[in-house]
Order: structure tokens, then sequence, then C-alpha cells
């Protein structure tokens, strides 16, 4: 168990490939946060994300990411009490109102890459994770002025530097003897975020009025009884936006430069069709790009941010011949299934035409998961990708430094290149 969760933990995509090609698919991995059964059979992946049981599946996270999420958040929810929060959660991230954060979210693009002076070398992932921090918090916040933004940012970078890998890998981990270690450095920081959002939650329900921001949309909001989300339920889907929802964005970003600029074919066509926009395109106009978008797809394949999804078993199942009894976690294996040469023939090849024209099925493509718990930022952070990755072709020049193949490194719960993307500033356009 110790050496098979040390494996998967460090390199998924590698102890998953010699797993499944030692054992048959599906396969069983004995893990410190449990007992999961992996595959990367799409028929099987169909079966799981159709069933719509809410008494079936359990949460997205193991119990060991409580620390990070909160018990309320959307991602630890099982059963009927899951599909009543997104139920509640779904109308913010979509429409109308995720279209209204377009302006943000490429001024945030442009003020990360402000201070680079031509000439300069910079890390990618240090950039975009900038970028997509300050775009959430001021989504969620509405906030405009730079010293009540940078406050934020802080708490939440000093929150997610203390929270190592392993920790959030087994509640075993999760000690702090004599108030020392780690795990207290995580506790200490976590405290001091969540002093900082139950301040803004209470000055929001003291004067909701005129915001349209996320914070006073969640004070706002009301279940289908009439009931009202409490102040420790609005600050576990905070942090749940604020630390899942930004480090995604920014890695998968990080990952679209680092592809893009190893292809200068795609780089060429992919700025030429934003160039065709002219001066000062509308977000929406940005966001429907073909290309920009197939690139941005082909990224998300190629270098998926997330190795699996989870279906916890609340009761025992059959499932592919198999008798499964409650707690063990089925995991579709993303990894697995974007490398398949069945599905994506060539599949280490970097190729956006893959998906011009044509929507992948949704258990052959699963970079957010799938089914009734499929990540429900997705919507917003594709647009807010679509925007930064435009944003960045108009009006910058990048050139990339690490030319060798980037493996992907555990960085909290995602998959990011390692080193971060070595890149520098060529040129202002």
């Amino acid at each position: 168990m110790l050496l098979t969760t040390i494996r998967v933990a460090r390199t998924p995509i590698e102890a998953m490939t010699k797993y499944r090609a030692r054992y048959g698919d599906p396969f069983f991995l004995p893990m410190g946060n449990g007992p999961i059964v992996a595959t990367a059979q799409p028929a099987l992946i169909k079966e799981l994300f159709a069933n719509r049981d809410t008494s079936l599946y359990g949460s997205f996270g193991f119990e060991s990411t409580r620390a990070l999420v909160g018990d309320h958040s959307v991602l630890m929810m099982d059963g009927v009490e899951h599909k009543r929060e997104r139920k509640l959660l779904n109308p913010h991230f979509r429409g109308e109102r995720m279209r209204a954060y377009g302006e943000v979210m490429i001024e945030a693009t442009r003020e990360a890459f402000a201070t680079l002076s031509v000439g300069e070398e910079f890390v990618a992932i240090e950039r975009t994770t900038e970028l997509s921090l300050e775009a959430i918090v001021r989504a969620v916040f509405g906030f405009s002025t730079r010293e009540e933004i940078t406050v934020v940012q802080r708490a939440v970078m000093a929150t997610l530097r203390a929270a190592k890998p392993y920790l959030l890998f087994s509640p075993k981990t999760q000690i702090a003897p004599f108030g020392l270690g780690p795990w207290a450095t995580f506790q200490k920081h976590s405290k001091a975020l969540d002093d900082l959002l139950y301040a803004h939650i209470e000055k929001t329900r003291a004067s909701p009025d005129g915001r349209e921001d996320i914070l006073a949309m969640l004070v706002g909001a009301r279940y289908d009884d009439g009931s009202a989300m409490s102040d420790n339920d609005i600050r576990d889907e905070l942090r749940t936006l604020l630390i899942a929802g930004h480090e995604t964005t920014a890695v998968s970003l990080a990952w679209t430069l680092y592809a893009l600029h190893r292809h200068p074919e795609v780089l060429a066509r992919a700025r030429a069709e934003v160039d065709e926009l002219g001066e000062n395109p509308a977000p929406e106009t940005l966001a429907r790009l073909s290309y920009l978008g197939a690139v941005i797809d082909e990224t998300l394949r190629r270098y998926p941010v997330v190795d699996v999804a989870f279906r916890k078993l609340l009761r025992p199942v059959s499932f592919a011949g198999y008798e499964l009894p409650a707690g063990v976690t089925v995991c579709p294996a993303i990894v697995l299934v974007h490398q398949d040469p069945t599905i994506y023939p060539d599949p280490a090849r970097f190729d956006p035409e893959r998906f011009l024209g044509k929507k992948p099925r949704p258990h052959e493509y699963l970079p957010f998961g799938g089914g009734n718990r499929r990540c429900i930022g997705a919507a917003f952070s594709l647009y807010e990708s679509r925007l930064a990755l435009a944003t960045l072709l108009r009006e910058f020049e990048l050139e990339l430094l690490d030319t060798d193949e980037l493996p992907p490194v555990r960085k909290n719960i995602v998959l990011a290149p390692k080193g971060g993307v070595r890149m520098r500033l060529r040129a202002r356009r």
C-alpha cells in the first residue's frame, strides 16, 4: 500500500500505465487514502457517468481534503445534499452571470504580465497563478482596490504553500505533535484565511444590495425550501472557489503556453486568428474563437491537470464483473484515457485539429470529470483560459526557454509542468 501510494502520488501516469499493463482493466490500487479501482475503458466510464443514483456515489474528495475546502464544500457532499447544493450554485457559473467577468479576466491577464521588461525571464506558472487568482478574487468579492485584492491573494497563497501534498493524501499525516510541524503551519494559515472570509461574509450580509459578485449572490441565494446558506456553508464554498478554482486554471494555462511555444505553426495560426479580430474585440468574441478553443482543449487532453475522477461507493455494487463493497472508490483514469491511441491516434502529438468541428464524447474526454459530479466551475475556467490566452497572443510575444519535454509533477492536488515553464518576454505587441 505504501509503495503504491507513493508511486501514484509522485508519477501517476507512469504508475497507472504500468499497473494497467500488468493487471488489466479495471485494476486495483491499495492506497493510503482508501482502496481504489481504476479504469480507462470508455464503456465503463460511460456507465459510471450515466448513473445518477444519489445513494450510490459519495463525495468527490477524500476525507483528507476536508482540511482544504471544508465539510460543506460541494466537492465533499454526498447524495441529495450534493444535488441540492449544485442546483443552488449552478446559475452563478453559467450564461450572463459568467460573461459579466470577461473584462475582469482580461485586465487580470494584462496586470500579471505588465511588470515584465523586454528580455526578462520568468516562470509561466507564477504569472498564470497571479492572473488566475486575481480574476477569481475579483469575481468572488467584487473588489476594485489593489489593497483588498492583495490581502486575499496573500492569504490564499500562504494556505496553499502550507498545504503540502502529503498532508492532503491521508488524514494520518494531519498531525501536529506539540503544536509544531507542517500541519500546524497549515492550520495557522488556514485559520487566517477563514478569519478574512468570515469578515467579508459579515460585511456582505450587512450591505448586499447593488452587488453582482459571487459572494453577494451566495448571501442572497435560497434553497427550494426558502432557507439561506449559513456563514460556515458560504465559507466552505468560497474556499473551494479560491483554492481549487484558481489553481486548476493557472496550471492549465501554463501547460498551454508551453505547448503553444513548442509548436511554432500552432502558435502562428492561433495568433493570426486573434489578430483578424482587429482592435478591442469584445470578450465574447474572443471566447468564440474556434482554433484558440481547440488549442486549449488539446492541451487539457495532452496535459490533463488532474489524473483521476472519483466515485466513492456508498453501498456495494457490481462493476465490470466484480462485486465491489461500499467504501471502494471507482476512478476513471483521465491520464490513461487521454493517451489511448484507439481514441486519439498518435496521442503524444500535440494536434488541436482533433477538436476542430468535433465534439468529443464525454466518456472519452474528461478533463473536468463527468456526470453529475462534473466540475461546477468548468465553464468559468474555460472562459477565463480563452480570454487570458487571447490577450497574451494579442499583446505579448513570448519565448520558451524549456525546450525539452517537461514531465508533470504533483502540485497540491493537480499535475503541473516541472519547473513551472521558463519563458522570456521577447516583445510587446
